[in-house]
C-alpha cells in the first residue's frame, strides 16, 4: 500500500480546512436567516469569510483541530496495524505542516508531544467488513464544543425543565437542555449527535458516530425522525444565537440514534460539535491505498463562497483600542461596543494562568490586552508564522482570571464565550474589559497578524506557550464591560426563560 499514508494526508489536510458541503450548505441558511446588522449576524459574517479564507489558503478553518479521530473499515485480511502506523505517520507529518495544532498532552507530565501521537492518540476505530476496499472516516472536535458534550441520567431534574422522565418526551428535554447549556461556549451555530440508551462509554461513541450522517438526511426510524425535527424547530427558538450573541440560529443539525440498555440505566449521550463541523471520508483501494471516491465531498466540484461580502464590514463606529491600554479608555466601552484592536497583545491559555498565579509574569501586563489562543505556528528561518489564531473558551480560565486582573493590571481580556461573576467583578473594580472574539474564525484573526514578537513560556508547547504579537484591526465585541453587565448572563437567563416555555404538559 504504497500510497496509503499520502492518501491519508490528503484525507487529514482536506478535513481541517474545508468544511463538507452539507456544512456549507446549513450555514449559508443560517447566515441568510440572521437578522442583519446584528450581533450574530455579524459573527457569521466573519464565520463565513473564514471558511473562504481556509478553503483559499489550506490553512486549518480552527486552530484547535481537535483529537484526531478515524474510523476505519477494512476489508478481511487487511492489516491494522500497517494501517494505524500509516495513520500516525499521516497525522504526525499534517502536524508538521501546520494542518494540524499539536494538541497531544501527556495527562500525567503536562508535557505535549508536539507532533500529536502518543498515548492513546490518534484515536482509532476498527471494524472488519465484506467489501474489497478500505473506508476511513475522520472528524476533528475541539475542546471547546468537547467540553460542552453532556450525558443525562434518566430520570433527572433539568433547569428551567423540571423533571425529565424515562421517555422521548425526557429525551427531548435532555436535548434542548444540552443546546442551552453550551451557549456560546460551544462556538454555535451547533451539531448534535445523541445516543439515547447504551452504558455510559459506548453511548458518547454512538453519539460521536451520529455527527458523520449528512445534516440533510432523515432518520430511517420515523420516532426519530420526528423527534429530530422538533429539536431543530425548538432549539432555534431559544435565542442562543451565533457564538451565544443571541439570535435566530442555534443549532444546525441533531442526529440521534437509539441502543439497548440495561434495566437499571437510561442515558441520554449528546455529542456537541460546532460550526466548524469538521468531518470527512475517503475509500481506498486494498492494494495501493491509492483514494477511489471521496465521501461527503466531489473535489471536481467548485468549491462555493460563502462571504456575502466583505467579511467584516467596518461602518466607522468601531472603537480603537490601542495597547497599553488606560482605565479611562477601558470604561468609557460598553457592552455592544465593537473594538478593533492595533498594537500588541499577549496569549495565554490553561498553562500560563497557572504559571501566572504562582509566579510574575515574563512581560509587563500592565495596560495590556491578554488573548485566550492557542494558535497553530511554524517556524520559517528564524521567523514564526502564524497559521491559525482563533479564540478559545474563556470560562476555563475563570479560577484565575479576576486574580490575574488585580495583581497584573491587565485591562483588556480577549476570548470566547464569555466569563462568571468573578471575573465580572474583576473587571468592574479595576476597569477592565472582556472582548468576545469569533470561535472557530481562525483564519481571519491570523490575517491581523502582523508580526510575532516573541514567545515565552515555550516548555508548555506550542499552543500553551505565551506568544507576543502584533496585530492591526482585531475585531472583537464588548460582551462583559467595566459597568458590571454582561451579555453572557443576559443571553444565559433570557434563553432560561424560553427553554422553560418548551416544557410540554
Amino acid at each position: 500500500m504504497e500510497f496509503l499514508a499520502s492518501s491519508l494526508l490528503e484525507l487529514i489536510t482536506q478535513t481541517s480546512t474545508n468544511l463538507p458541503p452539507d456544512v456549507r450548505a446549513a450555514m449559508s441558511v443560517a447566515g441568510a436567516q440572521e437578522t442583519p446588522h446584528s450581533q450574530s449576524s455579524q459573527a457569521l459574517n466573519i464565520i463565513l469569510s473564514n471558511i473562504d479564507m481556509a478553503s483559499d489558503d489550506e490553512g486549518p478553518i480552527c486552530q484547535d483541530t481537535g483529537m484526531p479521530t478515524f474510523y476505519v473499515h477494512t476489508p478481511v485480511g487487511v492489516n491494522q496495524i500497517r494501517i494505524r502506523k500509516a495513520i500516525e505517520e499521516a497525522v504526525a507529518e499534517a502536524t508538521r505542516r501546520g494542518k494540524l495544532r499539536p494538541n497531544s498532552v501527556d495527562s500525567i507530565s503536562g508535557k505535549n508531544s508536539g507532533n500529536n501521537l502518543g498515548e492513546e492518540t490518534p484515536v482509532v476505530h476498527f471494524e472488519q467488513w465484506e467489501q474489497d476496499e478500505i473506508e476511513v472516516k475522520l472528524i476533528l472536535k475541539g475542546g471547546g464544543c468537547e467540553n460542552k458534550n453532556i450525558q443525562y441520567s434518566l430520570p433527572c431534574e433539568l433547569d428551567h425543565l423540571g423533571r425529565a422522565d424515562r421517555n422521548l418526551e425526557g429525551v427531548r428535554k435532555c436535548i434542548l437542555h444540552a443546546v442551552w447549556q453550551a451557549q456560546g461556549q460551544g462556538c454555535s451555530p451547533g451539531a448534535l449527535g445523541v445516543c439515547i440508551g447504551s452504558d455510559r462509554s459506548h453511548g458518547y461513541d454512538l453519539a460521536k458516530q451520529q455527527l458523520f450522517r449528512t445534516l440533510d438526511d432523515v432518520n430511517p426510524n420515523p420516532q426519530l425522525a420526528q423527534l429530530e425535527a422538533e429539536i431543530m424547530a425548538e432549539a432555534n427558538r431559544l435565542g442562543v444565537g451565533a457564538m451565544g450573541f443571541g439570535g435566530k440560529v442555534s443549532l444546525i443539525g441533531c442526529k440521534i440514534c437509539a441502543a439497548n440498555r440495561l434495566p437499571a440505566s437510561f442515558f441520554v449521550s449528546v455529542a456537541y460539535d460546532c460550526w466548524a463541523f469538521r468531518r470527512l471520508g475517503v475509500r481506498l483501494d486494498a492494494g495501493s491505498g491509492v483514494i477511489t471516491r471521496w465521501l461527503y465531498r466531489d473535489p471536481e466540484r467548485p468549491v462555493e463562497r460563502m462571504a456575502r461580502g466583505e467579511g467584516f464590514p467596518l461602518t466607522g463606529r468601531e472603537v480603537i483600542l490601542t495597547p497599553p491600554l488606560t482605565e479611562q479608555a477601558v470604561r468609557a466601552l460598553k457592552v455592544g461596543d465593537v473594538v478593533l484592536i492595533r498594537g500588541e497583545v499577549f496569549t495565554g491559555r490553561d498553562n500560563v494562568h497557572a504559571y501566572l498565579m504562582k509566579n510574575p509574569p515574563p512581560v509587563d501586563l500592565h495596560g495590556s490586552v491578554l488573548y485566550h489562543c492557542g494558535p497553530v505556528m511554524l517556524k520559517q528561518g528564524e521567523e514564526w508564522v502564524v497559521k491559525a489564531a482563533g479564540p478559545t473558551t474563556s470560562s476555563r480560565e475563570e479560577p484565575y482570571q479576576a486574580d490575574i486582573i488585580r495583581k497584573y493590571g491587565v485591562r483588556a481580556v480577549v476570548g470566547k464565550g464569555g466569563m462568571g461573576a468573578k471575573t465580572l467583578a474583576a473587571l468592574e473594580d479595576t476597569g477592565a474589559v472582556y472582548l468576545n472574539a469569533i470561535g472557530g474564525a481562525a483564519q481571519y484573526y491570523a490575517r491581523t497578524v502582523e508580526k510575532v514578537l516573541g514567545v515565552h513560556l515555550m516548555e508548555f508547547g506550542i499552543p500553551e506557550a505565551m506568544w507576543h504579537l502584533r496585530v492591526r484591526d482585531f475585531a472583537a465585541i464588548v460582551t462583559m464591560d467595566a459597568h458590571g453587565n454582561s451579555l453572557h448572563a443576559d443571553v444565559e437567563k433570557e434563553t432560561g426563560d424560553v427553554l422553560a416555555t418548551l416544557t410540554k404538559v
